[in-house]
């Protein structure tokens, strides 16, 4: 899922997703995968936590399932939408469990164990005040 204006703006970091346009393949969360302990990070670090050889670049994939969730509706932070979702999400490539922002717009539909998809918008800005591109889940189903 990607929203119109997404081509013009900067991620809010560099190499958390894969970057517009999502023409040819949606976007992927991206992170790191240490090959001497089969180990897959997000973000990705430098080293591996585990025996501190090099951790190289990975694609995570975009799909998973809802672990755990709450929602926030105070004044959020960054000018992120009010309210708003985050939670863990069992990534269905990787097998591994991040925490993330959740889809704004269906935070009265989650609920454990729905299956989301990556999806890349216009939310909120960085710590300069810029609006900024943020990866967040969304519900399968809204699609």
């Amino acid at each position: 899922m990607v929203k119109e204006g997404t081509n013009r703006l900067s991620p809010v970091e560099e190499g958390l997703f894969t970057p517009p346009p999502y023409t040819e393949s949606p976007p992927k969360l991206l992170g790191g995968y240490c090959r001497k302990c089969r180990q897959h990070y997000f973000p990705r670090p430098r080293h591996c936590r585990r025996c501190l050889d090099p951790v190289e670049g990975a694609s995570l994939g975009s799909e998973g399932k809802l672990y755990s969730f709450t929602v926030i509706r105070t004044r959020p932070p960054l000018g992120l939408p009010q309210p708003y979702g985050v939670g863990y999400v069992d990534l269905e490539e990787c097998g591994l469990r991040i925490f993330g922002l959740l889809d704004p717009g269906a935070v009265d539909r989650l609920r454990i164990g729905l299956p989301v998809r990556l999806a890349v918008a216009p939310l909120g800005h960085d710590a300069r005040g810029e609006r900024c591109l943020r990866p967040y889940f969304t519900p399968m189903e809204a699609d």
